[in-house]
């Protein structure tokens, strides 16, 4: 594709946001920054990296990295707009760092403006997963290319090009590219739309449910306004507490089994559902523990620590080491979240070791003990896939290795040899308002393997299949249901 056809195609699309709603005060998308402007902000952002992130260089040499920043501001030759930056130069340069947690969002101006907004895109929604993109509907009524099939180029482009090109913007840790395709699957139009470019019409070559491959052009989506609505925000129900509640944790059980759903460790009471989980399946003589991690993103460390007490059969510690390459954010403050606060609570919390290194040492040091009320010692099976990232993948290298756990499933999208996190405010470039998240902190995990670079790899896999993608199987835990039943009525473990 022709760099002035994708620049004017994104510019279209910026210009297409007006559809829905009228201008958005004091913010205008089509804003141009200067040259030296985008040059001052790409300054500060790699002042920044290059001080304050433990992991800059963990994945990539320093030589390179000073290449990648270098043709990164050699590329900056005329104005661009806020979208532009972001994708065509800051995108593809922090996914070299290849740090998951290192991710790039846009400015909240952005944010505000295109809340709400329709605009056109691609239309079709793609199942994504090693070369293959399967088609598993489309937001056009009369769609050209029928669900379930096998997409093989889009615009003359072969899937695994596209792939190649767009796992270049998207940041991961280490070499892990799990989570990365269930971001394309979940939305493929956006970074297809924002790397490629938008057009009135796609050539699709696929191959259908029988195995002919045909060729079709599909239009794009494109959004049609009802004029009676205006921009009304169109209204939810209120859920119940309850169901807030189980759209971060759940638990089901039976006489055989209790199914955990924990989709993060952040919000919802988790210290009292463990604690009331467990003592159920304590009190019904439960043997069997399905874990479903696939979801779950992270979140708080201790959450993950306190899920473990209840799993874990031997005391234990969170990480190998866990350190900064600073002692505090300065002089960079003003463009860092929360600087004052977390520069105050890093002077408790951190000492500067013989190694130059700046340590939390509660992490290294302190041994957690496994619970003794309601602990859980029989066979749990952890469900994990790519979204299983952070203090998710964490917890599994935890759990890792014990006789009676099983994780099920794909490689967690998290680093098994450790990650950089545990505090992460946000850097707001000065002129752009453009965002990125800074881990302060590096963590190694306590089981790492030896090499670097994948994810906590499951003891027993399974992968996607794309018939049970149609269908709406979930196979993982229908396998592992299966073979706990099949395990009591042999009168197995």
């Amino acid at each position: 594709m022709q760099p002035f056809c994708k620049y004017l195609f994104l510019l279209t699309a910026c210009g297409f946001l007006l559809l829905s709603c009228s201008v958005t005060r004091n913010y205008n998308p089509d804003k141009k920054y200067s040259p030296q402007e985008l040059t001052e902000d790409l300054s500060t952002l790699r002042n920044i990296l290059e001080t304050k992130h433990p992991s800059l260089y963990w994945y990539t040499p320093k030589d390179s990295m000073d290449y990648f920043f270098n043709v990164s501001g050699i590329s900056i030759r005329d104005s661009m707009t806020e979208n532009q930056f972001a994708w065509f130069t800051l995108a593809p340069l922090i996914a070299k760092i290849h740090c998951g947690h290192t991710s790039l969002m846009r400015s909240r101006s952005w944010e505000k403006f295109v809340r709400n907004k329709m605009i056109p895109t691609f239309p079709l929604f793609m199942k994504v997963w090693k070369d293959t993109m399967m088609v598993v509907g489309s937001i056009n009524r009369d769609s050209l290319v029928p669900r379930g099939s096998f997409v093989t180029a889009i615009n003359g482009i072969p899937v695994k090009r596209i792939e190649n090109v767009l796992f270049q913007y998207m940041p991961t840790d280490g070499y892990e590219e799990n989570l990365n395709y269930i971001k394309l699957s979940a939305d493929f139009s956006y970074y297809f739309r924002n790397v490629f470019g938008l057009f009135p019409f796609y050539k699709i070559n696929f191959t259908d449910s029988t195995g002919i491959s045909k060729e079709t052009m599909i239009p794009w989506w494109y959004p049609k306004i009802d004029s009676s609505q205006g921009n009304k925000k169109e209204k939810r129900p209120r859920l119940s507490r309850t169901e807030k509640m189980h759209q971060y944790r759940s638990i089901k059980t039976d006489s055989t089994v209790a199914v955990i759903d924990l989709n993060a460790f952040t919000k919802g009471n988790l210290n009292s559902f463990f604690r009331k989980s467990f003592r159920e399946i304590k009190k019904k003589n439960i043997q069997n523990l399905i874990l479903d991690l696939r979801v779950n993103g992270g979140g708080e460390i201790n959450k993950a620590v306190r899920l473990a007490k209840y799993i874990l059969d031997k005391p234990f510690v969170v990480a190998d080491s866990a350190y900064s390459i600073s002692k505090n954010f300065n002089p960079y403050g003003k463009y860092i979240g929360k600087s004052f606060w977390n520069n105050l609570a890093l002077l408790f919390i951190t000492k500067k070791r013989a190694d130059g290194k700046f340590h939390f040492g509660y992490w290294e040091q302190h041994q957690f003990k496994p619970k003794k009320k309601f602990h859980f010692d029989g066979q749990v099976y952890i469900l994990t896939n790519g979204l299983t990232f952070s203090a998710g993948s964490l917890f599994c290298d935890f759990a890792k290795g014990q006789k009676n756990v099983t994780l099920v499933g794909e490689n967690t999208g998290g680093g098994w040899y450790g990650n950089s996190g545990i505090l992460i405010p946000d850097i707001t470039l000065p002129k752009t308002g453009l965002r990125v998240r800074l881990p302060f902190f590096r963590l190694i995990a306590p089981h790492h393997p030896a090499e670097k670079g994948t994810g906590v790899m499951p003891d027993w896999y399974i992968g996607p299949n794309w018939r049970d993608v149609l269908s709406g199987r979930d196979t993982k835990m229908e396998d592992v249901l299966q073979y706990i039943r099949q395990g009591k009525n042999n009168g197995t473990d």
